[in-house]
C-alpha cells in the first residue's frame, strides 16, 4: 500500500514549516547570548516557548475534536507567519531583547500547540491504520531533516549575515506551509459540549499503559529541557564552538534522528513496541550522561546523535499507539491531555536547567538530567513490563 496524496501534501507542509523552525531554533539562542550570558535569562526564552503546552493543551485538543483539523492547522500557522515576520522587523531594528524574544517564543509556541495537536489527530483521517507507523516514521524523518539537520546550519549561516534573516525565513516557511495545508480534505466534526474538554484527560487516566507513558514522558521532557536549555552555553563557552559550528553541531545531532525516522519502524516490527520503548529509554540515559562528560564538540555531537535516534524510536512507538488505541472522536482531546502531562513540566525544566547551570556549572544539567531519566525508567519499568496486553505490536 502506498501513502495517499493528501498525506504527501501534509509531508511537504511539515518539511517547509520545520525548515524555518530549525533556522529560528538556532538563531534565538545565538541572538540571546549576544544580549546576555546569564543562564537564567537564556533559559527564560526557552521556558516561554514551551509554556503554552502547559496552559493551552486541553483547549487545543477540544478544538481539534470540535472543528475541522486542517482548518485549525493553517489558521494557526498564518498567525505564526505574522508573528515571525514582526519579530524579524524588530531584530532588524535592533529592538529585540530578551523580553521581545520571550514574547515571540510564547506566541509561536501557542501556534505550535494548536498545529501540533491537530496534525497528530488529522493523520488517521488521511492514512489507513496499517500505514500509520510508516506515515509517522516519514513525518518524524522530514521533521528531523528540516528542523534539526538543514534548518539550524542555515539559520546559523543566515544569522552570521544578518540577524533578522533567520526570523524572516521562518515567516516565509509558515506562509508556504499554509498554502499546502489549505489543500487537505476537510473533515466535518460533531460539536461536543464544553464539559467534553475533560473527556480526553479522563480517558487517558483510565488507560494504564498510555497513562504511564504520559507520566514517563513528563519526567523525561523535564530532564531534557533541564539539560538542553543551556546547550548553547555549553557548546560556545566550555567547548568553544563558533556560531557557524554550533549550527553544524545541531545538524550532526540530527543525523541520528534522521536514521531513526527511516529505520525505526522496521526496528519496532522486529522486536515489538514494548522492547523498543525500553531500549529507547535506556539509551537516552546513557546519551545524556555522555553529553555532560564530553571532552569536545565531536563527542558531544555523537552523543546527541545517539539521543536523537532513541528519541525518534520512542516517538514512533508512542504516537502510533495513541493513534491505534484512542477512539477517533476523542483523539484530539486525548492527544492534548497526553501532551499536557508529557510536556507540562518543560517550562519548569528550562528554569531549573538555568539555575543548575548557574549554581553547578554548564556540564551539570546533562548529568542531572541523565540521573532523573534513569530513576524514572527504574520506577516505570514494572508497569511497562506488565502492560503487554496494552502495548500491541505495530
Amino acid at each position: 500500500m502506498t501513502l495517499p496524496k493528501a498525506f504527501r501534501r501534509l509531508w511537504w507542509a511539515t518539511g517547509i514549516d520545520n525548515l524555518g523552525t530549525g533556522a529560528f531554533t538556532a538563531a534565538v539562542p545565538l541572538l540571546t547570548v549576544t544580549v546576555t550570558h546569564d543562564p537564567r535569562l537564556v533559559s527564560l526564552v526557552s521556558t516561554a516557548a514551551f509554556l503554552p503546552w502547559l496552559l493551552l493543551s486541553l483547549p487545543a485538543g477540544a478544538l481539534a475534536d470540535r472543528y475541522d483539523r486542517a482548518g485549525l492547522m493553517w489558521r494557526a500557522q498564518a498567525g505564526q507567519a505574522v508573528l515571525a515576520g514582526a519579530t524579524a522587523v524588530l531584530v532588524a531594528c535592533g529592538a529585540a531583547g530578551v523580553p521581545v524574544l520571550a514574547v515571540a517564543a510564547f506566541g509561536l509556541g501557542a501556534g505550535d500547540v494548536v498545529f501540533g495537536t491537530a496534525a497528530q489527530a488529522v493523520l488517521p483521517d488521511l492514512v489507513a491504520k496499517p500505514l500509520l507507523h510508516r506515515a509517522n516514521g516519514h513525518q518524524q524523518a522530514i521533521t528531523t531533516i528540516t528542523a534539526q539537520f538543514a534548518g539550524p546550519p542555515l539559520g546559523s549561516l543566515l544569522f552570521g549575515v544578518a540577524a533578522a534573516l533567520p526570523f524572516g525565513l521562518d515567516a516565509i516557511s509558515f506562509a508556504g506551509s499554509v498554502l499546502l495545508v489549505r489543500t487537505l480534505p476537510r473533515q466535518a466534526r460533531s460539536r461536543p459540549a464544553r464539559s467534553a474538554v475533560r473527556d480526553g484527560l479522563s480517558w487517558l487516566l483510565r488507560h494504564r499503559a498510555l497513562r504511564t507513558l504520559a507520566a514517563l514522558l513528563g519526567v523525561n521532557t523535564f530532564g531534557g529541557q533541564l539539560a538542553n536549555a543551556t546547550l548553547v552555553l555549553l557548546a560556545t563557552q566550555v567547548l568553544h564552538v563558533g556560531t557557524a559550528a554550533y549550527g553544524l553541531l545541531l545538524a550532526g545531532a540530527a543525523l541520528g534522528s534522521v536514521l531513526g525516522g527511516l529505520v525505526n519502524a522496521r526496528v519496532v516490527a522486529r522486536i515489538g513496541a514494548r522492547a523498543a520503548l525500553l531500549t529507547a529509554l535506556a539509551v537516552n540515559v546513557v546519551a545524556f550522561a555522555g553529553v555532560g562528560l564530553s571532552p569536545g564538540a565531536l563527542v558531544l555531537g555523537a552523543f546527541l546523535a545517539v539521543n536523537g535516534f532513541a528519541t525518534t524510536l520512542w516517538n514512533i512507538v508512542t504516537v502510533g499507539l495513541r493513534q491505534q488505541l484512542v477512539p477517533a472522536e476523542l483523539l484530539g482531546r486525548v492527544t492534548s491531555a497526553y501532551r499536557l502531562l508529557g510536556w507540562g513540566l518543560i517550562p519548569v525544566g528550562t528554569l531549573v536547567g538555568g539555575l543548575v547551570a548557574h549554581a553547578l556549572g554548564l556540564r551539570a544539567p546533562y548529568l542531572v538530567a541523565g540521573a532523573v531519566r534513569g530513576i524514572a525508567l527504574v520506577v516505570a519499568l514494572p508497569v511497562l513490563v506488565r502492560a503487554e496486553g496494552d502495548v500491541p505490536r505495530i
